[in-house]
Formats: structure tokens, C-alpha cells, sequence
């Protein structure tokens, strides 16, 4: 079943209307009118507590206030009946309207955010659900408000009437779509290109005119050209246009998908840098993670937005949506995002291993993995993923990075067997699905259709398992040059640490590392080493560390020491003794013809 939904024509009638202006900048409230047509006798609103493609429940209901009701002229008593939950005291068929704030002040692309400089929002952080009216036709007019004159607005959702500067009426067939469709506001920079035959529109905010534009639009323009022969050979894809939505910021980054659109945030220096001699130049290590990020956003077009776990047939915005498929929805994605750098040229064979390298380590060097399997791992992300903490390497494993090795063995495997790859298998769910709900037994058929047989061992082993991965083996097979090198010393020691303004902090403790065994905690801050006397009679030797890489230059060759470490305003004094070496994985380019058959598919 695909869930791909007709567009209402200009004259399809609404049955749920919003009016969203800029209020006040700089208190950074966006005000919001909705007009029901037709209410139910004591019609019910409530405003979903989580966002689809961000899987944690956010209650959104906390940034709206001043919230009331008239009919009629006259005013309504609202009663409200949980958290996100209301219920207007009205007469049925007679329009009802609604008026409240919402205060937006979330960086993030996953709620709302306004203040001078520009805004943004998510239908599902603004605008109230008329419960029972929500497969009907939505309208949403965008109204300029307080905003300063040169501000523009951007959007997937069809504009019905709209100015020059895309403020104005737009339309959506239901709840869904207008959930689904962010704005963005500002001072903009914008562009478009056309992929596949279809137009699509790229809109920055937050940069400054030193950025490559042309570049940044020209590789977006063929990650996706990469990804729709991909998916469709020489066909269309399932949307009419596409709008990329990118905001720079100091130190932000993220992504959220859409069904034709995505919000993205970046750092400024990851961005091109116009003036550059030659375009040709490898790419900064920022820029590649940017282009990744575009890549992995516009291929969950496709998985994830169409092709969606069976529980995500229809949303319940009013709960958590339980899948043990995350590792498929977003592992495969992130298997993918890198992999189509590659194959539309933007990276060589050498610095796409090398991003394949880092995926392996950071798995390989999170104890969670022990404990949890990526099945599990996709269940619990409710309530483990999102909610990060001192312990969380310790109890889980990325559903993304686990994920993407899960899809990466898959794909070798096919490949070493001679009966297909993963891009078959992807390409044959899309059409045994219909692009639509999918189940992990239909997984498993096509693995059997394209492979020749049951992968089931496979998947119990690497998806509802906790075993290792032939990762290496299979990379090796396939023409990569793998060895090792020195693991970094804050992996050696079991550490992850802060080191800013001259205090060396322990954030996280890893289970069964060297640190754990000698005592040290979150929260931990790592003053000083202490040695026992080079001889007897001779004084301690001690000294204050700031740096990580400092204890191990005043170590030596010395097994052991003393570290001195401030819990709580006490001084503790912790036994340290030094680890073995431990490795990690380096890859790099053995057999270029082997690799191209696999990363020029």
C-alpha cells in the first residue's frame, strides 16, 4: 500500500484552517489561529507529544500557552483532559475557532525555533489535531506578522496562493501531510535544480556569502540523481518536487526526513568555501560529514518516509510507536548515505573505507553491544537512545552504526555468493511493498528471493544477537587492505573525557576497561598522577594533569599509578593500572578492481 496521497486542488474545501504569524521575535512566539468548519458537539484537540523520524516523546504541549475558544462571537470553556489533550464546551456544525501561542525556542530541526535572525516549525509542535477531522483536507496560511520585511518561507506543502516571498494559503489533504511538511523563515539563500525530472529547491540560512553555493548545489544535485536511478532506474520518484532546508549554525548538526522535504542543521565551517582553486580538491572531513547528511535524509524518502515499518502504517501522535525495525529504517540508511558519496564521485575508495573504518571501531568500542542486539536496540529507543547518559555506551548499541554493518555484511555476503546484492533486495521491497508498511518476514523474502536462500542464521546472529560481525573478513574478500593500529588512550583506558579550560573530566566510564577496575566515575574530575619513589627513601613524584595525553607522557614506561581525582569536593586517590595495547581498525585500498564492482554499482 503506498502511502503516497493525492493533493487537493485549489477549491477543496477545508474542514481544519490555521493562521500561524510571526507574533514577537524577540519573545519568540509564533501566534495561531485554527478555524474548524463544522466541529463536533464538544469537539476535542490535542497536540501530538512526538514527531515522526525522532523517536522520543517531547511533549510538545509544554511551549503552548494562552489558549481559548469562541463561537459565534462568544466565548467557549475549554476543558483540559491530560497533558495535550482539550475539550471545547461548543455546539456542534457552527465554526469553532481557537487562539493560543507557541513559544519557540528548540534549535533543533524536531520542534520550533524564532527569534530575530529567522524561524522554523513543525506542524506537529504548532498546530492542534481536531480530533476525528484529521483525514479530512488541512489549510494553513502563513501570515508575515511581526517579521522583518525581507523574510522568505520555504516549504514542501503545496502552496494554494502564495506571494513572492511564500507567505500566504497552502493546502494539505490531511493531518499527516501538513505534519509533515516544516517551514522555514528568513533571509535565505535559495536555489534549484532539477533530478530525476523533478524540481528541486536547496534553502540556506545562517551562512555568509563566503559559501560555495554552486559546489553545494551541484553535489546535493547528484547524491540525488545517485539515489533515483537507484531506486527507479530511468523512472520518476514518488514526489512532484523536493525542498532541502539547511540551517548553518556555530557548533549544531542534524536531520530530519520528510516526504518530499528535509530539515537539516550544519556548522558553518563544514560548509564550501567559495574562491577554493580547484573544485576538485578532496573534501574537508566537515563537508563530507555534511554530505552524508544530506545523502542519508533524502534516501529515507524512499526508507522510511514510503517503505515504513507495518506499526508505522498510520501515526499515533498520541504515544510511543513501537518497531524492532529501526536498524533496517535507519541502519540501512546510514549503510547507504556514505555509500552514494561514493558512488556519485563526491569521495575516492580511500576515504569512503576510512568512514567504513570509523562505523566498525565506534561499534567495536561500545560495550553495549554485549548487551544489547539492534533488534533490541530499535524497541528501546524510546526510552535509551534519545535519552543519552553517563551509562548509555555501557547499555545499548546504535541502531544506526550496528545498523549500517548489519547491511554492509548483507551486502558483501550477496556479493561473495554471486546471487545478487543489497541493492536488489532494497529495490525488490519497494516493489513487493508497494512502497509502502513492510515487516521484517518480508525482509527475509526478498533476501531469499535475491540470495537463493534463507538468511535466517544471519539475522539471529547480527540483528537479534549480540555476536560479532564478519565485517573485516568480508571487507578483506572484497579487495580492502585492512590492519590495525593503536587504539586512541582514552579507548585503551575504558575513558570518554572532557578536556576544556584546563580540567580534564571524566564523562563516561566504559564497562570492563581499566578505569572501571580502578574506580573512577562519571562526573569525575582527573586532577593529578602520583608515582611510588624511583627508590627507597626518595620522595612521591606527583603531578597536575589537564590532558589525557599528559598522563600518559608523565607515565612512561611505568605500569601503574596513583590518579588523584576530585568526586563530590573530595580528594580520592585511585589505583591505576596501565592496560594492554588494544587495536583499532584502519582500512585502506588493496584491490581497486574488486572494490569498484562494489562501490561503483
Amino acid at each position: 500500500m503506498s502511502t503516497t496521497r493525492r493533493r487537493p486542488s485549489r477549491d477543496t474545501a477545508a474542514a481544519v484552517r490555521y493562521r500561524i504569524a510571526v507574533d514577537n521575535p524577540h519573545s519568540h512566539l509564533f501566534s495561531v489561529t485554527l478555524t474548524v468548519e463544522r466541529p463536533a458537539a464538544r469537539q476535542r484537540f490535542a497536540l501530538p507529544v512526538w514527531i515522526p523520524g525522532s523517536y522520543l516523546v517531547r511533549e510538545f504541549s509544554q511551549h503552548l500557552q494562552g489558549l481559548d475558544a469562541r463561537q459565534g462571537g462568544q466565548a467557549v470553556a475549554l476543558k483540559q483532559l491530560d497533558k495535550h489533550r482539550w475539550q471545547a464546551d461548543n455546539a456542534a456544525g457552527q465554526a469553532l475557532e481557537l487562539r493560543y501561542q507557541v513559544y519557540a525556542f528548540d534549535a533543533s530541526v524536531r520542534t520550533a525555533f524564532l527569534d530575530a535572525t529567522r524561524g522554523f516549525f513543525n506542524a506537529t509542535s504548532t498546530c492542534l489535531r481536531a480530533l476525528g477531522l484529521e483525514d479530512r483536507p488541512h489549510a494553513l496560511t502563513l501570515e508575515r506578522g511581526n517579521a522583518p520585511e525581507d523574510w522568505q518561507a520555504a516549504s514542501g506543502l503545496g502552496a494554494a496562493r502564495t506571494d513572492e516571498h511564500g507567505f500566504g494559503d497552502y493546502l494539505a489533504a490531511d493531518y499527516d501531510e501538513l505534519a509533515d511538511c516544516p517551514f522555514t523563515l528568513g533571509r535565505f539563500f535559495s536555489a534549484e535544480f532539477v533530478a530525476g525530472g523533478v524540481p528541486h529547491r536547496f534553502v540556506l540560512t545562517g551562512a555568509g556569502g563566503w559559501v560555495d553555493t554552486e559546489r553545494l548545489i551541484e553535489d546535493t544535485r547528484r547524491v540525488c540523481e545517485a539515489q533515483i536511478a537507484f531506486w527507479h532506474g530511468d523512472g520518476a520518484p514518488p514526489f512532484g518536487r523536493y525542498v532541502f532546508m539547511l540551517h548553518a549554525s556555530g557548533d549544531g548538526y542534524g536531520g530530519l526526513e520528510h516526504r518530499n522535504s528535509t530539515a537539516l542543521i550544519c556548522q558553518r565551517n563544514d560548509l564550501p568555501r567559495a574562491g577554493a582553486k580547484d573544485r576538485a580538491l578532496k573534501a574537508s572531513d566537515g563537508y563530507t560529514t555534511l554530505l552524508g547528511l544530506i545523502s542519508h535524509e533524502y534516501f529515507h524518502t524512499w526508507n522510511v518516509k514510503r517503505l515504513r515499518p507495518a506499526e508505522f502504517a498510520r501515526y499515533d501522535y498520541d504515544a510511543e510507536n513501537y518497531t524492532e525495525l529501526l536498524w533496517f529504517f535507519e541502519g540501512f540508511t546510514s549503510y547507504y548515505d556514505d555509500l552514494f558519496l561514493r558512488r556519485a564521485g563526491l569521495i575516492d575508495d580511500a576515504t569512503y573505507l576510512q568512514l567504513v573504518a570509523k562505523n566498525i571501531n565506534q561499534v567495536n568500542q561500545t560495550p553495549g553491544r554485549l548487551l544489547q542486539s539492534v533488534a533490541q536496540a530499535s524497541f528501546d529507543a524510546w526510552v535509551k537512545y534519545y535519552r543519552v547518559g553517563e551509562n548509555t555506551p555501557n547499555a545499548t548499541v546504535s541502531y544506526y552504526t550496528k545498523g549500517a554493518l548489519v547491511a554492509l555484511c548483507l551486502d558483501l555476503t550477496l556479493r561473495d555468493e554471486g546471487q545478487g546484492s543489497l541493492d536488489e533486495v532494497m529495490r525488490e521491497l519497494w516493489r513487493r511493498c508497494d512502497g509502502g508498511p513492510l515487516r521484517e518476514s518480508e525482509v527475509r523474502a526478498a533476501l531469499r528471493r535475491v540470495g537463493g536462500r534463507a538468511y535466517g542464521a544471519e539475522l539471529a546472529d547480527w540483528v537479534h544477537g549480540t555476536g560479532g560481525l564478519p565485517a573485516e573478513r568480508l571487507l578483506k574478500a572484497r579487495g580492502a587492505k585492512v590492519q590495525h593500529d593503536a587504539a586512541p588512550l582514552a579507548q585503551r583506558l575504558g575513558l570518554r573525557v572532557g578536556e576544556a579550560g584546563g580540567a580534564l573530566h571524566i564523562k563516561t566510564v566504559l564497562r570492563g576497561g581499566a578505569a572501571e577496575a580502578a574506580g573512577f566515575a562519571a562526573g569525575d574530575e582527573w586532577l593529578g598522577v602520583e608515582f611510588a619513589p624511583a627508590r627507597r627513601g626518595a620522595p612521591a613524584e606527583a603531578w597536575r594533569v589537564a590532558r589525557l595525553d599528559e598522563v600518559d607522557a608523565l607515565r612512561g614506561a611505568r605500569p601503574r599509578l596513583t590518579a588523584l581525582v576530585s568526586r563530590d569536593r573530595q580528594i580520592l586517590r585511585l589505583a591505576l593500572h596501565w592496560p594492554e595495547e588494544q587495536q583499532a581498525l584502519r582500512l585502506g585500498v588493496d584491490d581497486a578492481a574488486r572494490l569498484a564492482a562494489w562501490l561503483n554499482a
